[in-house]
């Protein structure tokens, strides 16, 4: 059971109304909780993963950006593309922003942040590895699965973070062993590009990334947040009526 306000406006601006309501979740269907101009992504900011990659650590942030027409929420599928013969997850804690940042002090980050949420950072590993470089692989609709909901009331210095395949744990770790902590990814960000209402800073990945099949069912669990459910598809004609805008 939810409880809260009915309310009119952004989740990131204003609001009107204040008539007290309540539903079942069964009831609803939950949209992924914000549209971003652009969500940023942070490659390699786990130790383990670093260390599962056989990879330095880096000496500042490597960003890449997914686009806003890959988003997707709770319980859409995932479209695995024809061209694509392996699709992974990479199950990530995510930052929603509050309000207009640009060139953002570490110490005040914390004031351009609304809160947190579960996210997919859904990859065509091949064509990774092809390209050479991240653009194509990551931005396919509905490789950027976001949700349930953004939680505003959280500390996400040592939150356990799992993603599970069909049931079973493929990802466990900390975000406490982040490379760059939430507030440096917010101030190195935001020195680059001006973030906006909405827009979403992906964090990076623990170790134990791996493939998706058509049929899979995949989870993204964070503490304090909730689950984020989604289940894989390949493409094919009628590709257009399986996804929830």
């Amino acid at each position: 059971m939810y409880e809260g306000r009915a309310m009119e406006g952004s989740v990131v601006g204003c609001f009107g109304g204040e008539e007290e309501v309540s539903f079942d979740l069964d009831d609803v269907t939950l949209l992924s909780p914000v549209r971003p101009s652009k969500i940023v992504c942070v490659g390699l900011n786990y130790y383990d993963h670093a260390e599962e990659l056989e990879m330095p650590v880096p000496d500042e942030p490597v960003i890449f950006i997914k686009p806003s027409s890959a988003v997707v929420g709770l319980n859409d599928t995932i479209i695995c593309p024809k061209i694509s013969s392996r699709v992974d997850y990479e199950g990530e804690l995510a930052v929603v922003i509050k309000k207009e940042a640009y060139c953002v002090a570490c110490s005040e980050a914390e004031k351009y942040i609304l809160g947190y949420t579960c996210f997919n950072d859904v990859t065509a590993r091949d064509l990774q590895k092809k390209d050479g470089q991240w653009t194509r692989a990551k931005s396919f609709d509905t490789f950027a699965p976001l949700g349930p909901w953004v939680e505003t009331d959280l500390d996400p210095t040592d939150l356990a973070i799992a993603t599970y395949l069909n049931g079973k744990v493929r990802q466990l770790s900390r975000t406490s062993k982040l490379i760059f902590a939430v507030p440096e990814l917010v101030a190195f960000i935001s020195q680059v590009m001006t973030l906006f209402p909405g827009d979403v800073i992906a964090t990076g990945t623990p170790g134990g990334i791996g493939s998706m099949e058509r049929g899979d069912e995949v989870v993204v669990e964070i503490e304090g947040i909730g689950k984020l459910v989604n289940r894989v598809v390949r493409e094919n004609v009628d590709v257009g009526s399986l996804r929830r805008m």
